[in-house]
């Protein structure tokens, strides 16, 4: 098998305990536990101190997660003047990939151990969403909204966000997004952070590698793209000729097709729902479209190609989201805010070797194809001696 120049796909690279994905089958595990049943019987909160625990939590593990997440609901006050000396027009993923470096020169525990790393855990599963609410309104000139004291993970964020209690559907249904990218195995981010954490630089620069990965549009900024195809598309009916004129260039159908799963993604199954859930509460055509693009894509596909494609997380995401009220720039920021949880536990696996023999520096070979002189190198020339190309 050429396992060169392939993006490391099908490599296996190291072992975890994490999550397990079986393509074929459409299945997604966290700790052994099948996605489906914790988005049906669980809550982001639980599935974050699973992901970092090995286990479903105890009623006491869970109430003291649940503490040590709503102590940690507050910024240093420097990040907060901060955001409000950045220019309004910045990035939202550049901002938090700068704060989360810069949140390292305020942790009071200098050490690296188990312990250690667990509570940075949480406090940054805490932190990263009130950055990014603090920045949203910081941004359009608003006042910052402080954290609830009453509010679970999800409501927060989004009462934060709006300066309004969510509607008790409204705060499920993002609950529910949040733990559908809380983790998934070695993506590109979760790769990212591992291989920075193997160097036993702490969590956070290992965090802010995860971040600059997932700002990139083939991997966290996939659901803005889809969202910005359907607001060029606008109705239902110009699906057909789009996605034709789409596929005509060259283009990817972005939110079609996956890396990994060899059918329906789990995840998009949910959010479907939740899109279609939406659109009935709110009488926004998204879903609509959404359902018409896949449609499209899967029957063009089929027609040209002979080969089947499936919807994958990003499809559903991004009509979901923006029903939800939230700025289109800041679909892949909240990528961030769940999978902050997945990331984390990686880097304490990968740190304390908890799935390998021992921790082990990422230190793979690459093949040199570059110029060649021969065995003895190429001769070095003074500049005056050397020829401009014609």
């Amino acid at each position: 098998m050429e396992t060169k120049n392939i993006g490391l796909r099908n490599i296996e690279v190291a072992d975890t305990k994490i999550c397990a994905i079986d393509g074929i089958n459409g299945k997604l595990i966290y700790r052994g536990y099948d996605i489906l049943d914790l988005v049906k019987k669980s809550n982001f909160e639980e599935t974050a101190c699973l992901l970092l625990n090995d286990d479903l939590p105890t009623d006491k593990t869970l109430e003291d997660f649940g503490t040590k997440l709503m102590q940690a609901r507050e910024i240093p006050e420097n990040i907060e003047k901060n955001l409000k000396n950045l220019p309004k027009t910045a990035n939202p993923m550049d901002v938090i990939q700068s704060r989360i470096s810069e949140l390292a020169v305020y942790d009071k525990e200098k050490g690296d151990d188990h312990k250690t790393n667990y509570n940075r855990a949480i406090d940054l599963i805490s932190k990263i969403p009130i950055i990014i609410a603090y920045w949203d309104r910081i941004r359009n000139g608003k006042e910052v909204v402080l954290p609830s004291k009453k509010l679970g993970h999800a409501g927060n964020f989004l009462y934060m966000l709006t300066g309004k209690e969510p509607d008790p559907e409204i705060a499920r249904i993002f609950d529910i997004c949040l733990i559908l990218h809380a983790e998934h195995s070695f993506n590109a981010s979760t790769f990212a952070a591992r291989e920075v954490a193997s160097t036993r630089a702490h969590m956070y620069a290992a965090v802010s590698a995860a971040i600059g990965a997932l700002s990139g549009e083939l991997h966290g900024g996939a659901n803005f793209q889809v969202m910005k195809m359907l607001l060029d598309i606008q109705t239902e009916d110009k699906v057909e000729s789009k996605i034709k004129e789409k596929l005509a260039k060259g283009d990817r159908i972005m939110g079609m097709g996956h890396a990994v799963y060899k059918t329906f993604d789990p995840r998009a199954e949910v959010l479907r729902e939740l899109s279609r859930r939406l659109s009935e509460k709110t009488g926004q055509p998204w879903y609509r479209i959404t359902k018409r693009v896949e449609e499209v894509t899967e029957e063009e596909m089929k027609k040209v190609k002979g080969s089947d494609i499936f919807p994958n997380v990003d499809l559903y995401s991004a009509s979901t989201y923006y029903m939800l009220g939230i700025p289109m720039d800041l679909n892949t920021p909240i990528f961030a805010i769940s999978r902050t949880a997945g990331w984390t536990a990686h880097i304490i696996e990968e740190k304390f070797a908890e799935a390998q023999p021992k921790p082990m520096l990422y230190r793979p070979k690459a093949v040199y194809v570059g110029k060649y002189c021969g065995p003895s190198g190429c001769e070095y020339l003074p500049i005056e001696k050397r020829q401009t190309p014609a």
